[in-house]
């Protein structure tokens, strides 16, 4: 994903804001859904000016869909919406980390967290999950 020198299209986003965001080529920033209260990283999506701008004055995470080429409100077709408590950047200002209450799953698949499914390493035991006799899931690991 290479990252974009040129400046971006004028957006509703705050231009102090705006000015910070380092995006790809194709104008987006990852945005990681995180639990507020648990720490649980529930989903990755992606966030355009006007997705963020959305999010920070909505209260609701609003994402692009880059398979379909529109915006979308989490939540608004599944019910599984996502209050947001806060939005930050990290020290690169090239991903988002947006703080929410998810209601329901955050997942398309029906699951609380798109991140529980397919363990690569668990830490606990230090094994890769190919090699353990329990990960977690019912789903076989990476390459198998």
């Amino acid at each position: 994903m290479g990252v974009m020198t040129r400046t971006p299209p004028p957006s509703p986003l705050d231009p102090a804001i705006a000015a910070r965001l380092k995006r790809s080529t194709d104008g987006l920033v990852p945005a990681i859904a995180q639990q507020y209260d648990t720490g649980e990283v529930l989903m990755l999506g992606w966030m355009n000016d006007e997705a963020l701008h959305r999010t920070l004055t909505t209260g609701r995470c609003t994402y692009w869909s880059r398979s379909r080429q529109e915006y979308w409100v989490k939540g608004d077709t599944s019910g599984h919406v996502q209050h947001v408590k806060s939005v930050a950047l990290d020290c690169d200002a090239d991903t988002v980390l947006v703080k929410v209450d998810q209601v329901g799953a955050a997942c398309h698949t029906g699951a609380r967290t798109c991140f529980d499914a397919d363990v690569i390493k668990s830490a606990v035991s230090g094994e890769d999950a190919a090699s353990a006799e329990d990960a977690g899931s019912d789903v076989p690991p990476l390459g198998q």
